[in-house]
């Protein structure tokens, strides 16, 4: 009760001269400094039963508070004031320019989601979203709870009974909860077409992970296995580099014109294959498309979590993971159709026109609103793309989304800012994720399951599945688009598990399940089992990677580390899964 009463009377300073600072979520110094004698319950639009009369004491107490501090309001949100738009009673912070900035209950809520949710749409941060959701409501329901019994005990002299503050408090976390994750259920036309591109890049990235099984007896007839082993590796030889460039085109050119250009190398790379005179222009090709993937890889996750809202970036990141087992699948089925000695040639232009048909979709492209407000934290140009990209109908609603991408970007940032001096001091994320030693334990154990991902021979069976299944079964393009099945539906049911069961427990049951098939394989591929067991096993071995070794060590970084390093060790992860896949 003591942190509560802390809270309320507005005690908690920072130093000497009472100035405030942005906080966690379970230390604000919300409320003027008349509230512990006054028992007034400021709140937001999503709080019922609030007396019109607290709106004009919060906002007096408010400016108090202000001009206290030696600071003033937002100019934007004077303007939104000024015109009367929903006027509602607030709380306020201070924004990272030093400037007070008034925000409802949700409105904070929100503001800690941006804070610690990074910047990526990655499947499996659904559970933190929800976490950090709930953490919230629950905290901002129990303040609520205390100040409505306070404000209660003020007016009428009588206290909530404990029946009633019960009620009062679920009722509240169930609303403000609501609130919070109404963004997952809140999408735009911009936002739809910004992951249908996105998902294209993924699902041609998969196409072309399982594009050269079925075609292999046809490209080139008389090739050694030598020479096709390096057309399959020269994709793995091409991913490195596109991560390594995508980072730079991204900072450059922008998120947006990072995707043109993986685009139009998807474009060209397919050409150059599908037109190849020879097999070793196809390695040629299947390198570009490598360069094309690895970029892929790097902005899709990035694009789409500084477009989306905190409460959609997990989801998106789902959306995409299945876009590319999807893409093995479909390359699977095309083979059927086309894996023959006059077809061969439209499997690999089949790259070049999915990539046409999204470079017809980028004029609904719309850049990063975080890359633009990086560049000039007075944007319009972003703030109309958020406008768009939210469906805001007020300029407040577009100031107070600026302010958390400002205020977001900030807290995720390795730059520490000297307020003494002024200046500002850079920090290399990744080589201070090595000098502290609890990140440094987990950069360790998120590169080790990196390599695990890759040593665990699961490109066996994805690059050459055609091969290792000639002589199993009549037909090697049968068992192929079996696996590519197979990967869908535990892709879907890993992403199940996932939010029931620890990522340890997933690990040890992937390892070890992947480990006795290779053992079955091993035995019926020698006679002691039939062909049919040998395939059984092979499937095996797939649904158990799903389950663990294949997602996990993409999810930890998100989950394990603090938001400014996660894009340091999601960039190291990368380049480390490349090299080991070649």
């Amino acid at each position: 009760m003591s942190e509560y009463t802390t809270l309320l009377s507005g005690e908690k300073k920072d130093d000497d001269n009472g100035s405030l600072r942005r906080r966690s979520f379970g230390s604000f110094s919300r409320f003027g400094p008349d509230v512990e004698t006054s028992g007034v319950k400021p709140s937001g639009d999503s709080i019922s039963n609030i007396p019109l009369v607290l709106e004009d004491w919060h906002r007096r107490s408010m400016s108090a508070q202000a001009e206290e501090a030696g600071k003033t309001l937002s100019p934007h949100h004077k303007k939104g004031q000024s015109t009367g738009q929903r006027a509602r009673a607030r709380s306020f912070v201070q924004n990272i320019d030093g400037t007070m900035v008034s925000m409802t209950p949700v409105e904070m809520g929100r503001h800690e989601l941006y804070e610690e949710v990074p910047f990526l749409a990655m499947s499996g941060l659904q559970r933190k979203e929800h976490s950090l959701s709930v953490a919230f409501s629950s905290y901002a329901a129990q303040l609520d709870t205390l100040e409505t019994d306070e404000y209660m005990a003020a007016t009428t002299g009588k206290h909530l009974n404990p029946e009633e503050k019960e009620r009062r408090l679920s009722q509240m976390s169930l609303l403000l909860l609501d609130e919070l994750e109404v963004d997952a259920i809140t999408v735009t036309t911009p936002l739809i077409f910004a992951v249908l591109i996105a998902s294209m890049l993924m699902f041609n990235m998969g196409y072309n992970i399982s594009v050269m099984n079925a075609p292999e007896p046809f490209v080139f007839p008389g090739h050694s296995t030598s020479a096709w082993s390096m057309a399959v590796a020269a994709f793995c030889v091409g991913g490195p580099l596109g991560a390594v460039l995508a980072g730079q085109w991204a900072d450059q050119r922008g998120r947006r014109g990072a995707l043109m250009i993986t685009t139009w190398l998807f474009i060209f790379g397919g050409l150059v294959q599908a037109l190849a005179p020879s097999l070793n222009i196809v390695i040629v090709g299947r390198a570009i498309i490598g360069v094309a993937s690895g970029a892929s890889t790097v902005l899709v996750p990035i694009y789409l979590g500084e477009l989306a809202p905190p409460n959609l970036r997990g989801v998106l990141g789902t959306m995409t993971q299945f876009a590319l087992v999807i893409g093995i699948l479909v390359a699977d089925l095309v083979g059927f159709v086309l894996a023959n000695p006059t077809g061969w040639r439209y499997m690999f232009f089949l790259t070049s026109a999915m990539a046409f048909f999204q470079l017809l979709l980028t004029p609904f492209l719309l850049e990063s609103p975080r890359w633009l407000l990086g560049r000039n934290a007075n944007s319009n140009k972003a703030r109309f793309i958020i406008k768009k990209l939210r469906g805001f109908r007020y300029d407040e609603e577009v100031e107070t989304e600026v302010e958390h991408y400002l205020g977001a970007s900030k807290s995720q940032s390795c730059n520490d800012s000297n307020d003494n001096s002024g200046g500002s001091s850079a920090k290399n994320p990744m080589l201070e994720m090595f000098q502290d030693k609890k990140v440094r334990l987990l950069v360790i154990s998120t590169l080790v399951l990196q390599v695990a991902n890759q040593f665990s021979g699961i490109n066996a069976v994805f690059y050459y599945s055609g091969l290792f299944f000639d002589g199993v079964i009549e037909n090697p393009l049968v068992g192929t688009t079996l696996m590519g099945a197979i990967n869908v539906l535990a892709t879907y049911v890993a992403l199940l598990l996932m939010d029931k069961c620890g990522r340890r427990t997933l690990i040890m049951w992937s390892s070890a399940g992947m480990f006795v098939s290779c053992i079955v394989i091993v035995v019926s591929l020698n006679g002691y089992f039939s062909d049919m067991v040998a395939l059984g096993a092979v499937a095996s071995y797939v649904c158990f990677f799903e389950i663990g070794l294949g997602p996990i060590p993409w999810l930890i970084v998100a989950e394990m580390f603090e938001g400014k390093y996660v894009t340091a060790a999601m960039s190291i992860s990368c380049q480390l899964n490349w090299a080991c896949n070649f």
